[in-house]
């Protein structure tokens, strides 16, 4: 009996992780570089002006029924509540919407509407998992030591720097570079990091995404989010502190996890028959989302800013921005 000449014999794409298939589609470096343009444009014209204040203010006070900004925060559980509402208030950030897009392609089996829907909250419940840990951690040691950290602080620097701009430059610029790697990862470009613990653990991938997502809290300089954290820091109560960044990061993705949730009943077996017919189509829609969004979370952060602080001499910025 003659064995199959290895040269000859065609390698089968491997599913080393979530988010790494095997399948890669041919022009990667088309996908890559028009990923990378698009998160260079975004950053040309995002308005963290608008997205804050006429998107997540406004939001806020039709929520809480008064300025947020202007009244403060009393008690525990209006503590609690301003977490919440504020969470929901900064629901369309570019970083929450690129881990959703890096997920959205798991909408489960397409089955019967309630399986795609059991199917969908798998993800959403490891997310959570990895956000939770972080946001908890978190809200406790500023709960703690809070009035000392860098994110408590406004006073500059002799660069025009205050702490709390070093602290989200360097959290964002680590994020950016993660998600990038990641998406490279789901293209094919680069090793899976995930690839060995994987085997034994497939839900690890997704709960560092959430854990990415939760680490959006030790940077994040949202305004109504500050305000929180100056509570959580002035209250001394590790307990209340993780209690509340807890609620603030499920405000933040309850939106789009319905939306996530709605669209895998409505659409997820059309969607997995459109993946199927080309295996590859996954690999793209991952790679653009997590490629996209982390060149722009660090071109954001850590080069558009340095350029607003003048310590670079020029950044293109739409009017609006």
């Amino acid at each position: 009996m003659l064995r199959d000449d290895p040269e000859l014999t065609p390698v089968r794409p491997v599913a080393t992780s979530a988010f790494v298939t095997g399948h890669f589609p041919r022009r990667r470096g088309l996908v890559i570089l028009l990923s990378v343009l698009a998160g260079f444009l975004l950053t040309v014209v995002w308005s963290a002006e608008f997205v804050d204040s006429t998107i997540g203010d406004t939001v806020a006070n039709t929520l809480l029924g008064h300025d947020a900004k202007a009244e403060p925060i009393t008690g525990a559980v209006g503590g609690v509540v301003f977490a919440f509402v504020t969470g929901l208030a900064g629901t369309f950030t570019a970083c929450n919407i690129a881990a959703f897009g890096a997920v959205a392609p798991m909408l489960g089996d397409s089955g019967s509407r309630a399986e795609r829907i059991r199917g969908s909250l798998k993800p959403l419940v490891w997310l959570s998992v990895g956000m939770l840990a972080v946001s908890a951690v978190y809200g406790a040691v500023v709960g703690l030591v809070g009035a000392s950290m860098p994110q408590f602080s406004t006073a500059q620097n002799a660069a025009g720097l205050s702490g709390r701009s070093v602290q989200s430059m360097v959290v964002f610029g680590v994020i950016g570079l993660t998600m990038t790697y990641l998406g490279l990862a789901a293209l094919g470009v680069v090793r899976d990091p995930f690839a060995r613990v994987a085997r034994r653990h497939p839900q690890v991938p997704l709960v560092f995404m959430g854990v990415l997502i939760g680490g959006f809290l030790i940077g994040r300089p949202f305004g109504l989010f500050r305000q929180l954290f100056r509570d959580a820091a002035e209250s001394g109560n590790p307990l209340y502190g993780a209690a509340a960044f807890c609620l603030q990061s499920l405000g933040n993705i309850v939106v789009l996890a319905l939306v996530f949730v709605v669209t895998a009943a409505l659409f997820g077996g059309g969607l997995r028959r459109w993946l199927a017919a080309k295996p590859a189509r996954l690999a793209v829609i991952t790679g653009v989302a997590l490629i996209t969004m982390g060149v722009f979370t660090f071109l954001y952060w850590d080069v558009r800013l340095l350029a607003r602080r003048d310590l670079i001499p020029w950044y293109p910025t739409a009017p609006w921005a």
